[in-house]
C-alpha cells in the first residue's frame, strides 16, 4: 500500500484551516520559494531557528538576513509586509469593535500599537460615556529610556473630543514592563488634571515584550 505524502502547507491550510499550521508552515506560505538546495519549508525552519522566534524574525533588519545566506531584499520585504499587515489587521478589528469591553481587549489593542516601538511612546485612548472609542492618539514620543508627557495636552485633547474617559499607555523598549517611580508620579499628575475637568482616567498600562502592567489592576488608580 502506498503511503500518503504529507500535505504541503498551502494544501494543509485549505483542508484544515490556518490554525492547524505550525509557524514554519505559515511562514513557508508567505516565502513561497526556497533558495538553491533548500526547499521553502526547510528555509522557513532555518530562519526561525536562526533568529530564535517569530517575533525576532519579523523585527530583523535587512543586514541581519545577509548572515543567513541566500536571503535578499525581496524576502525581507515580504516579511516586513507580513508584520505590518498583521498590525493593521488587529488595529482594524479593534476599531471595528469600537468599544473596549474588557481589560483583555485593551491590552491586546495597546500591545499591537506599542510593543514593537523602539522609542518610548505615550498613547491615549479617548472614550465616550459608554466606553466607545472616540479616537486613539500617539501623544508624545521620546527616547529609548524616557518620554516627556504633558498632562494638560491630554486634557485639552479630551475636551476637544468631548471625551468622558481616557486610558493612557506607554511602552518600555527594554521589554521590562514594571512601572518606574516616575511612571507612578506622572499618572498621579494626569489623574489630577483630568479630575478638574470631570474626565475619568480608567487605566495606565505599561507595555513590554509579551507583558503588560495595568495600574488599575495594581490598585493604583
Amino acid at each position: 500500500m502506498d503511503e500518503k505524502l504529507p500535505l504541503r502547507p498551502r494544501e494543509k491550510l485549505l483542508q484544515f484551516g490556518a490554525k492547524a499550521l505550525s509557524d514554519d508552515e505559515l511562514l513557508a506560505i508567505f516565502l513561497r520559494t526556497g533558495k538553491p538546495g533548500v526547499p521553502v519549508l526547510l528555509l522557513a525552519k532555518q530562519l526561525l531557528q536562526h533568529f530564535g522566534s517569530l517575533r525576532a524574525l519579523l523585527k530583523a533588519e535587512l543586514a541581519d538576513f545577509y548572515t543567513v545566506g541566500g536571503i535578499g531584499p525581496a524576502k525581507y520585504a515580504q516579511l516586513n509586509a507580513i508584520a505590518e499587515l498583521s498590525r493593521r489587521y488587529h488595529l482594524s478589528c479593534s476599531m471595528e469593535r469600537q468599544a473596549l469591553l474588557s481589560p483583555q481587549m485593551t491590552r491586546e489593542f495597546l500591545q499591537h500599537q506599542l510593543a514593537e516601538e523602539e522609542r518610548e511612546t505615550f498613547m491615549a485612548i479617548f472614550l465616550d460615556n459608554q466606553n466607545k472609542i472616540i479616537r486613539h492618539s500617539r501623544m508624545f514620543t521620546g527616547t529609548l529610556t524616557q518620554v516627556e508627557v504633558h498632562p494638560r495636552e491630554i486634557v485639552r485633547e479630551a475636551m476637544r473630543l468631548n471625551a468622558a474617559a481616557v486610558i493612557v499607555a506607554h511602552n518600555h523598549p527594554s521589554g521590562f514592563a514594571e512601572p518606574s517611580k516616575s511612571d507612578r508620579l506622572l499618572t498621579e499628575r494626569i489623574i489630577k488634571c483630568c479630575r478638574l475637568m470631570d474626565i475619568r482616567v480608567l487605566d495606565h498600562l505599561v507595555i513590554g515584550h509579551g507583558e503588560v502592567v495595568s495600574f488599575a489592576e495594581r490598585g493604583w488608580i
